[in-house]
């Protein structure tokens, strides 16, 4: 268990409600950029249980800017894709988009608790002092005009103990959950769309020699009626989501008597004979909630604590990293004097409007994996059916795993010409991948058996792509001198062309300029080397002050 960490001080730049994964990455992340923050955690640990389990290649690429990446990767078991089943038959055989060039695998099987450890050793590991108080909760907030002070309480067990002591912070982030206390102090209610049915999620511990992926089982005969999703862990674990009767007592149904017997009969089904183990038990229903807005004045609201998006297409927790990922930057930059506080207001907008995409399709497979009424059972069933003999209809049983949403209305987009072949990098996008040979931004082509992604230069500032620029060895000097990094994209080192294309240029000669934020989103294209225009729109989007 993690030491527990107080602090004499009674203020702090940045104050985290919640140590769960999306306060923990905004506290590494936040760290890393040299800003002071301090975590106040309920809990006297690591959370309990698989919980979220998921992890997208954008969250793997947002922990990556924290180095976190590395033990996830080693440790998480990696997979493309997985199969739909209807009774005992397949139905469904379907892969995520990937490509050997990739720098991480579209989705990597984790414990939550895992993610946790990872983030909070990045957040210690740096200069910037980061404190997690665990066995802490919040108990009042008082917003302030120039920052927010905050009761809290020594907990444990349940049970509060000791005095109340205030601690001042310039800016909170609630990252407390779904049952946020920083949201019910404000007054605030998450609105949208509960489902009525429940699930009982169990960690079974056995051993294996399936692949690992996303196994989906309809009406099967071991629990005829319910629906079963399946997910490998790391260290002989599996994840066993179950769909429970409506009629079932939710108390009831988590009991060991009840539970044991469900998982041993499904085991059974799929010829899984190994002995094993339960670990954990819990249940969960689906809901598509939101708060109107993610920021009060000097309040933020990230991950569960701003939204609560349903299992289905692993939405929940990578939402919430893209969260952190997105006001993490923004708040450094304000903090550090280098924008204007104005460059805040685009969090709220940008994150629900992802948010809301995010719930569009969480309710899509919700209505599916959980029908809520006789009308879509009668759909669902007609569906799988179908998938028997008509392969048009299988794309319907995917559950649309979680992908980076586009901010196509952002307030920070900036100019887009005519003059690129796709949209693709558009202003607002998510800034494609690309293998690159030879040596980064700077530091010439001497070595060109030296390949590198480029997306591992997202996370640390503002970049700059260069494609052609006359002085590849010293190109655009005057970005450079604003503290953008540069880098130059040419024939020698796009030798694939993934970079020119991806990024929209009509051949691998033509020049162009391409604005990456430092979450790895595109900001602006310019078909010119105009290096002015650029800065004018740094200024302009309230970026640069």
């Amino acid at each position: 268990m993690p030491a527990y960490a107080n602090s004499a001080s009674d203020h702090v730049p940045v104050l985290i409600a919640g140590g769960g994964p999306v306060g923990l990455t905004l506290a590494a992340l936040l760290a890393h950029a040299g800003i002071e923050c301090r975590v106040i955690e309920a809990d006297d640990g690591f959370c309990t249980g698989s919980r979220a389990i998921c992890v997208s290649r954008r969250s793997q690429e947002i922990l990556g800017w924290v180095g976190a990446d590395r033990a996830l990767v080693a440790k998480g078991l990696s997979w493309v894709g997985g199969r739909s089943f209807y009774k005992d038959t397949e139905v469904l055989h379907f892969e995520m988009p990937s490509e050997p060039t990739q720098r991480f695998a579209p989705m990597v099987n984790i414990q939550q608790y895992l993610i946790e450890e990872y983030a909070h050793k990045a957040a210690m590991a740096t200069p910037a002092r980061a404190e997690v108080e665990w066995c802490t909760r919040v108990a009042s907030v008082r917003a302030m005009q120039d920052g927010v002070e905050v009761d809290v309480i020594a907990a444990n067990n349940g049970s509060d103990n000791g005095t109340p002591r205030s601690v001042r912070a310039d800016w909170l982030v609630a990252c407390d959950g779904g049952r946020s206390t920083v949201r019910e102090q404000l007054g605030l209610q998450l609105k949208g769309t509960q489902y009525d049915g429940k699930y009982v999620i169990v960690d079974v511990r056995q051993k294996t020699q399936r692949a690992v992926e996303r196994l989906a089982w309809f009406d099967p005969p071991s629990n005829p009626g319910s629906t079963i999703l399946m997910h490998r862990q790391p260290d002989d674990v599996w994840r066993i989501d179950y769909q429970i009767r409506d009629d079932e007592d939710p108390i009831e149904a988590v009991k060991a008597e009840n539970v044991l017997p469900r998982v041993q009969s499904h085991l059974a089904m799929i010829g899984e004979t190994e002995p094993w183990e339960a670990l954990w038990i819990s249940i969960y229903n689906a809901k598509c909630l939101s708060l109107d807005r993610y920021r009060e004045s000097r309040i933020f609201f990230a991950g569960d604590a701003a939204h609560l998006v349903p299992i289905f297409g692993v939405r929940g927790l990578n939402s919430g990293l893209d969260d952190a990922g997105n006001l993490a930057w923004k708040l450094a930059r304000v903090i550090k004097g280098q924008s204007p506080d104005r460059l805040l207001d685009s969090y709220s907008p940008e994150r629900r409007h992802a948010a809301e995409v995010n719930m569009a399709f969480g309710a899509k497979s919700t209505e599916f994996m959980a029908p809520p009424d006789f009308a879509f059972r009668l759909m669902r069933e007609a569906t799988l059916k179908l998938a028997f003999s008509d392969s048009k209809v299988r794309s319907l049983i995917n559950p649309r795993q979680s992908t980076p949403i586009n901010y196509v209305s952002s307030p920070l987009n900036g100019p887009e010409e005519d003059a690129w072949t796709h949209a693709m990098a558009a202003p607002g996008a998510p800034a494609p991948e690309a293998l690159l040979q030879g040596l980064p931004a700077g530091q010439g082509l001497q070595n060109q058996a030296v390949s590198w992604h480029l997306t591992c230069r997202w996370g640390k500032g503002l970049v700059a792509l260069v494609f052609n620029p006359p002085d590849v060895l010293n190109p655009m000097p005057s970005l450079a001198a604003q503290g953008i990094e540069v880098i130059a994209i040419t024939p020698a080192n796009d030798t694939s062309g993934q970079a020119w294309q991806r990024y929209g240029l009509p051949d691998a000669q033509a020049q162009g300029l391409v604005l990456i934020r430092p979450d790895g989103y595109v900001m602006g294209r310019w078909r010119t080397l105009d290096a002015q225009s650029l800065l004018n729109t740094l200024q302009a989007q309230g970026v640069t002050q």
